[in-house]
This record gives C-alpha cells, sequence and structure tokens, in this order.
C-alpha cells in the first residue's frame, strides 16, 4: 500500500479507500470479511455512505478493537434510520441518523464529517439555513468531528464551499468519463473540473475520489466512448494523477473484487497507462498536461509531470509549488530539446515549447 499524507491534519491516508455503495448486498460475515481483509492490506480509509443501512453493524462488528487503526467518513444527510438510505437536510432527521450510525459503528468520534451530496446550491442553502452546517462545526469545535469533508459532483457548488475555508478533504466524482463531459455527473466543463482540482491542491484540501470505473461503464468497450474497455488500473492511475488527490474509494462487492483492485501495485506501467483517452480529449484540453507521465522517462532525468504540475498551481498563485520547484534537483532549464516527450504526449503537449515558458517562469 502507498500513502499520501492530508494537508490539514497530517494523517497517513491509503491511496486506495474502500467504498460502501456495494457491499451491503452482501451477508453480514461477507462485509466483515472483505472489511477486515482491506484493513490487513493497509486500506485505512473507509466511505461509509453506502445504499444500505446494514453496513453500519457490519463495520462495528468488524473495527471492533480496531477503530484507532481506520479513518471513517461520517455523512451528515444520509439517513439510514429507515433500514434503508436516504437524503435529507432536516436538522432533527441528521442529528437522529449520525447517532444511530455512531452507535451502531461503536465509536464516539467521527474521523471526517461530510456535508453530504450538495449537487445544487440550492440545496446548500437550505442545509445551511437548517443549521446542518453550524450543528458539523459545533462537533468540531467539541472534538467529536475531527475533520470537515463535502461530497458534491459539482464544481461550482464545491468552489462556493471551498470560498467558506472549512474544508479539509473533498469528495469528487473522477474519472475521463466525467472530465471529458459524457454521463449523467459529468457536470461542468473540462477546465472548471481541472480548476478544481487545481484550487483543492493549492489550499491543502484532500479530494477523495468518488466513481472511479464511472459505475463500471468505462470497464465496458460497448458503454465506453473511447471505443474500448479500460481496465480499473487504468482509471485508479487516472484519477491518482489529478491534482490534489488523496485517496480512490471503490466499491467492492468481495474480496474477491478486492484483491482484484488492490493488484494495481503489482502490474506493469503498461497496465495502467490510460493514454488511449487522448482521442476523446476535448478540444479546449487539446495541448493541456493532465500529468499522465506518458512521456516519461525523460533523457535528462526530468520529472516532466511534475515540472508541469508545479507550474500550473504556480500560475493559480500557489507560492509553496514555486518553492518546491526550486528544490527540483533537474527543473526545465536542464531539458536538452530532444523531443522525445513531444513525439510521445497522447494529448499534444509541446512540452520542448513548455519546459523553455516553465524555464522563464522560474529562472532556472
Amino acid at each position: 500500500m502507498e500513502y499520501r499524507v492530508l494537508p490539514h491534519g497530517g494523517e497517513k491516508i491509503s491511496v486506495i479507500g474502500m467504498g460502501s455503495s456495494v457491499i451491503g448486498e452482501r451477508p453480514e460475515e461477507e462485509i466483515i470479511a472483505t472489511v477486515r481483509s482491506a484493513m490487513e492490506s493497509g486500506i485505512n480509509y473507509f466511505d461509509m455512505a453506502g445504499g444500505h443501512a446494514a453496513i453500519f453493524d457490519a463495520y462495528g462488528k468488524a473495527l471492533a478493537g480496531k477503530r484507532d487503526q481506520v479513518y471513517l467518513q461520517i455523512h451528515f444527510g444520509a439517513d439510514y434510520t429507515s433500514g434503508e438510505y436516504g437524503w435529507t437536510t432536516s436538522l432533527k432527521k441528521i442529528k437522529k441518523s449520525v447517532q444511530w450510525q455512531m452507535e451502531k459503528l461503536r465509536t464516539d468520534y467521527i474521523d471526517f464529517g461530510f456535508i453530504h451530496c450538495m449537487d445544487e446550491g440550492k440545496d446548500l442553502d437550505i442545509y445551511i439555513k437548517n443549521g446542518v452546517l453550524d450543528y458539523i462545526l459545533e462537533l468540531k469545535e467539541e472534538g467529536i468531528v475531527h475533520h470537515i469533508g463535502m461530497s458534491s459532483h459539482t464544481p461550482s457548488v464545491a468552489q462556493r464551499v471551498l470560498d467558506m475555508g472549512i474544508l479539509d478533504v473533498l469528495m469528487f466524482s473522477i474519472n475521463p468519463l466525467y472530465d471529458y463531459g459524457q454521463g449523467a455527473y459529468a457536470v461542468g466543463s473540462n477546465a472548471e473540473r481541472y480548476d478544481l482540482y487545481r484550487r483543492c491542491e493549492k489550499e491543502g484540501v484532500g479530494i477523495v475520489i468518488m466513481k472511479p470505473f464511472c459505475g463500471g461503464q468505462l470497464l465496458d468497450a460497448a458503454q465506453s466512448p473511447f471505443g474500448t474497455a479500460l481496465g480499473k488500473h487504468q482509471c485508479i492511475q487516472y484519477a491518482l494523477d489529478k491534482p490534489g488527490v488523496l485517496t480512490v474509494v471503490p466499491g467492492y462487492g468481495s474480496e474477491y473484487e478486492l484483491n482484484e483492485v488492490l493488484e494495481f501495485f503489482n502490474v506493469p506501467d503498461e497496465q495502467k497507462d490510460y493514454s488511449v483517452i487522448a482521442g476523446y480529449t476535448p478540444k479546449e484540453s487539446k495541448g493541456s498536461c493532465v500529468y499522465c507521465k506518458h512521456c516519461h522517462p525523460c533523457p535528462a532525468a526530468l520529472d516532466i509531470a511534475l515540472i508541469n504540475k508545479y507550474y500550473d498551481l504556480a500560475m493559480l498563485g500557489d507560492n509553496l509549488a514555486r518553492e518546491h520547484y526550486l528544490t527540483l534537483d533537474k527543473t526545465a532549464g536542464d531539458c536538452i530539446g530532444c523531443g522525445h516527450c513531444d513525439s510521445r504526449c497522447p494529448f499534444h503537449v509541446r512540452q520542448r515549447e513548455r519546459m523553455k515558458i516553465i524555464c522563464e517562469e522560474f529562472g532556472k
């Protein structure tokens, strides 16, 4: 397992986590076995926005004696008190549901308290008006909630909450289908979505990725707009390459599916290469680096993807990214102009020209 550090707090989070949207369909003993297997594999980040109330009892049993080894996302707005998933902005119902979830999970604290599923500005307005946001903030002040997060599919709503300065993490749907304008949750242009990712990285808000496989659509050649099926490992690599990303939380229906995803750490890079999507790249995105590292290795040993990422962030006013760039062993000024990167870039980025621009900006 690999880990990334949460900027607001310093916790080490497994780059692959576990979503709970599917596992609730399984018998309790299978849920417990899958959660324990995930933990044994190094997964320490679990999202509790599942489709079934049964997951909470099972998780509580699976985590008995090990609660301090994991981080849980509990959603303020996901209501399970009826036995099934429901969505609400009622403060009374949310208080009851959150208490119910904590009791079932056998915990007296919440690692990540989430503003749940804010896709419409009007819903956020109601959420705030009803006092739910104040409730989460109060619990954080009391130490019951350790970090505040939000789940959303809408860049403009996410940007609005980022403006409040309260978020430590953002749960967002990132995959090639949505980023390139296809699918039910493809909200916002490619540029708007990337602006959101870069802002999160700049401000230290970790992105938790949901729907990395687009509900399986990307894994099916008949449904994929790219004319071919992508593998799970390609989708995960695509997600992890985006700015600000902390972890990817696929939903597993079994230990088999869990282990299938975890093979990500063992397969060769060729099986993670998602450059096939280049043929579907939106016009406004052609010539923009997506940090895929398909141009690597550089004959001059430049980390081209990282150089591009630091430059893009610096252009947004991120002074820390500028400092990080200046400490690199090899910078854009070390480019030998061989053209290896230009010939390999599936997204038509003219990296030789870009290295000159970056060198001029940073002075090296």
